[in-house]
């Protein structure tokens, strides 16, 4: 089999505001991936760029694109290791546009073996449900978005933080309070505090029964985080702190974390993905699957990738509800009650719409 040509486009979904403590995302500015073989059978990816986070932007992933479709065409996409060897020869970083072609690769390799993905990577189904999200907004105005979520069925919430300490404690306060004792909640602070107010912060929140925290310092920060957790109660999850299996062995190593948030646009996608989910198994490190602001083409895949692997155990796959104004997706994992169904149609089982691509910028190689 033999790469004949890939297409590239943007895929620039409209957004409600989403607020986070390192930026507000008003639309996703992702891109989409379609390689086709001589075989007839093509593989789609998806990607979705956050800057401040992976320092890439959907401008930097469609022209780097362009070069990983030449380096990949004429070439067996049945190889996924050399191919995606090939990419990092060619270019350091840009994990997330490199995710798009991992993803797509895959999609042909369980299509060419006639499988749905989760059943070529080795999984079984299991239930997955998701939490929901609340973006940074004023106490009171998120604590009253938390009433409509459970209203709405949601069993757990994960809240951002990271703007101010204070204000911080307040808005858990104000959530744990308007949704009761059973609703699980998670936090997380996009690396927003320092040392001193991650301390006193989650110090102060360990009342209101939290799961775990996220990424509650920037990145370089990292040596402090031994220090952090044994001041505090609530369990630490590294998110930005881990791209790669490397980095979840140093974080590992240094009992920086009890928990790995894995990305597909981090890890530069899943076979890196399942690096790191299986280096923190080694560990006795539980693992998370979580996202940027994707629609439902990749979070197909990341449905997948949840099945076959055991230690994700968490599953933060909330991003084309976090205001997304369109689904272009055909096919695809559905939400049933906040947890997540899949079929078993051959490959990823999902694409983007002819109709909504013919409004994109495209260019094919």
């Amino acid at each position: 089999m033999k790469v004949t040509s890939v297409d590239i486009a943007r895929l620039t979904i409209p957004m409600e505001p989403f607020v986070i403590a390192t930026e507000t995302c008003y639309e996703a500015q992702n891109i989409y991936i379609k390689i086709h073989t001589d075989d007839g059978i093509f593989g789609v990816g998806e990607c979705s760029a956050f800057p401040m986070l992976v320092g890439e932007t959907q401008d930097t992933c469609f022209y780097v694109g362009r070069d990983l479709a030449k380096i990949i065409k004429e070439k067996d996409p049945l190889e996924i290791a050399s191919r995606l060897k090939e990419f990092d020869e060619y270019i350091s970083f840009n994990s997330t546009i490199k995710s798009a072609f991992d993803m797509a690769l895959y999609d042909i390799a369980a299509k060419r073996k006639n499988l749905p993905l989760y059943q070529f990577l080795g999984g079984n189904r299991k239930i997955i449900q998701t939490d929901l999200t609340i973006g940074i907004d004023t106490p009171e105005k998120m604590a009253e978005k938390a009433k409509k979520f459970i209203a709405d069925g949601v069993k757990i919430i994960k809240i951002k933080l990271g703007k101010n300490g204070d204000e911080d404690v307040k808005r858990v306060q104000l959530i744990r309070s308007a949704v009761g004792a059973s609703i699980r909640l998670r936090i997380d602070a996009n690396q927003g505090w320092d040392y001193p107010t991650a301390i006193k912060t989650l110090q102060a929140i360990e009342q209101y029964k939290i799961d775990f925290c996220e990424q509650p310092m920037h990145h370089r920060l990292d040596a402090l985080l031994p220090a952090l957790r044994k001041k505090v109660k609530i369990a630490i999850m590294a998110d930005e702190s881990v791209f790669d299996h490397h980095d979840a062995e140093r974080l590992i190593d240094s009992q920086s974390c009890d928990y790995i948030n894995i990305k597909l646009a981090k890890s530069g996608g899943i076979s890196e993905a399942i690096n790191i989910a299986n280096t923190a198994k080694a560990h006795n490190i539980p693992c998370m699957l979580g996202g940027m602001v994707e629609s439902r083409l990749a979070l197909t895949a990341k449905v997948h990738l949840a099945m076959s692997n055991e230690n994700i155990k968490f599953y933060d796959l909330d991003t084309c509800l976090l205001g997304h104004l369109e689904d272009p997706v055909t096919g695809g994992a559905r939400y049933n009650n906040y947890f997540l169904e899949l079929d078993d149609t051959p490959g990823i089982g999902a694409d983007i719409s002819d109709a909504f691509l013919t409004r994109m910028e495209r260019i094919t190689i």
